[in-house]
């Protein structure tokens, strides 16, 4: 049995959201073979994390037996997250672009996920190069939605793309060892290539989740 932590970004409703209904077609398609296995499920736009601040970064390069009460609260928030993604065999992220990358809620969600000791280590022994991630063996997918197009490797908006290439570096901290990206573009155009653009990012992720088993 797998566990699959599906995390959704987007501000709009599931109704009226490209990128959730991307998460809907994975999850569904995924539960339909593996109906044993376990989703655990976060909307972050539903539900905001909380902004990291002062606070939050003493109590977390603090050793663990020597946070206060206080620390080890404004921890608790960040553990859970980390609990979620540490169990997790296959995470699934939705997110649509905003402004060219992003959406807030998802940065403050890696921001309260990424820690020292936690999630990478930090050793000046290694040079230049001294953090290193802790968790591996996990496949991450990303399903994302644009109003524009031309995001990809060779597209004419490629250098503009701060989306997935952002999420993708960040991946390896999470123990991403695999990472997929499907998604869709020319939402602000409302013409056919839209649509197509969708039907084609839906096949996709069917044909995803039948690589995947």
């Amino acid at each position: 049995m797998k566990t699959i932590l599906h995390i959704d970004s987007s501000l709009r409703r599931t109704d009226n959201s490209i990128s959730k209904s991307f998460g809907c077609c994975f999850i569904d398609t995924w539960l339909n073979k593996n109906h044993q296995d376990k989703v655990v499920y976060r909307d972050l736009g539903l539900h905001p994390p909380t902004f990291i601040c002062q606070d939050w970064i003493a109590a977390a390069f603090t050793s663990e037996q020597n946070r206060s009460k206080a620390q080890t609260l404004a921890l608790a928030e960040s553990d859970t997250y980390f609990d979620e993604v540490a169990q997790a065999d296959v995470i699934v992220i939705t997110a649509p672009m905003y402004n060219y990358g992003m959406p807030a809620v998802l940065k403050a969600w890696f921001d309260q996920m990424l820690r020292v000791n936690k999630t990478f280590t930090f050793d000046l022994a290694r040079g230049d190069f001294p953090i290193e991630p802790i968790l591996s063996g996990k496949t991450l997918v990303l399903l994302t939605s644009s109003g524009e197009f031309g995001f990809g490797t060779g597209g004419v908006r490629e250098q503009m793309n701060h989306l997935s290439p952002h999420i993708k570096e960040l991946a390896k901290y999470l123990g991403v060892d695999q990472f997929y990206e499907i998604g869709s573009e020319y939402q602000e155009f409302s013409d056919d290539r839209h649509i197509l653009s969708v039907e084609k990012a839906k096949q996709d992720i069917v044909a995803l989740v039948n690589l995947l088993n």
